[in-house]
């Protein structure tokens, strides 16, 4: 029977510390492959493969065009670019963003989950919010191991907590276990895959590689709701997996509950400013206009210009406060993920 030879991890911020960890543990006849997403700046230059190839025995590289995947080597997503897999082959493509990343980690553990079912191992990994929660579900709605660092042990806890939270994990370790549970597991040998791949799973992992079909097809995942698409204004459809439920677009923009509040938050504060900006502005040009009327004459207008300016910046200051005091972000009640350039 074939081992567990796919394993695919996921982390954010602090995620490059637990990486160097985890790899410099890793021997070089690994009997798996190691797919890595760390969410990077999208604009940005990465030297994750770099950094991972010094820290431990096993080469990495960014995966630009479709390579074939071979055990004792580290496949790792260029920035901008989703990394996903096919039997025998991983690719990288600039599918949409999921939770607001690109790369991600769902789609690499969706399509991960889709070709190899049991032989996969899931490991989360230091992060913020929930993304690689829905693909760690994934991993464990085919067959497949979940693992994921001990939330006490990562540097940020929001990932491990919600993937531990939602999806019945198997292993939850420090990063200075997880290597030699990794090889344990990847030389063991992994069940029959006798589960059929859902059909929203294959959908979702076909719109992630941009299949046409799959993108145009009528009929989309889950259910219409009431929300917004807050990437392209699009209608989202919700998806239901057990307990957790997510959304997603016509075109692709994936998103958790979490990541769709923190977005609908953010775009609240956008609205904050542009309140703000508007307020200070009317009150600059009533106070002109008063002073125009003043100076000629038209004294009732020159009071009434001036009411006007003093009502502005009055709401003007509400608001400043409210900007100023950050009440916007502690409505979210997350951390605020810091942007990756690795």
């Amino acid at each position: 029977m074939p081992g567990h030879d796919v394993i695919v991890i996921g982390a954010s911020a602090g995620g490059v510390e637990a990486l160097k960890q985890l790899v410099a543990n890793l021997p070089a006849d690994l009997p798996a492959a190691v797919c890595v997403v760390l969410h990077v700046s999208s604009h940005g230059t990465s030297v994750l493969p770099a950094i991972l190839r010094r820290a431990g025995r096993l080469p990495a590289e960014h995966v630009d065009a479709p390579q074939l995947l071979e055990p004792g080597r580290i496949y790792v997503a260029p920035p901008n670019k989703h990394l996903l897999i096919k039997s025998g082959f991983v690719s990288a493509t600039h599918g949409a963003t999921e939770n607001g990343h690109r790369p991600a980690v769902d789609p690499l553990f969706r399509t991960a989950a889709r070709t190899y079912g049991p032989g996969v191992i899931g490991v989360v990994l230091s992060g913020v919010l929930d993304d690689a929660t829905a693909g760690l579900a994934a991993i464990k709605l085919r067959g497949g191991i979940a693992v994921v660092q001990h939330p006490e042990d990562a540097m940020y806890s929001g990932m491990p907590l919600s993937a531990i939270e939602n999806v019945q994990v198997d292993h939850v370790v420090p990063v200075a276990e997880m290597a030699a549970l990794l090889v344990r597991l990847a030389r063991e040998a992994a069940p029959e895959d006798d589960r059929s791949v859902p059909e929203n799973m294959q959908v979702e992992s076909e719109i992630a590689e941009l299949d046409e079909d799959a993108m145009t097809r009528e009929e989309r995942p889950g259910k219409p709701s009431e929300f917004a698409c807050p990437d392209c204004g699009g209608a989202l459809w919700e998806l239901s997996d057990g307990a957790l439920f997510r959304f997603r677009c016509r075109v692709g923009h994936a998103y958790s509950a979490q990541t769709l509040l923190a977005e609908k938050m953010d775009s609240l504060e956008d609205a904050f400013w542009v309140a703000l900006r508007a307020l200070e502005e009317s009150a600059a040009l009533a106070r002109r206009l008063a002073e125009r009327s003043k100076n000629h004459g038209s004294l009732r207008s020159a009071e009434r210009f001036a009411e006007q300016a003093a009502e502005a910046e009055q709401r003007a200051a509400i608001v400043r406060e409210v900007l100023l005091n950050g009440r916007l972000n502690t409505l979210v009640g997350s951390e605020v993920e810091p942007d990756a350039n690795v």
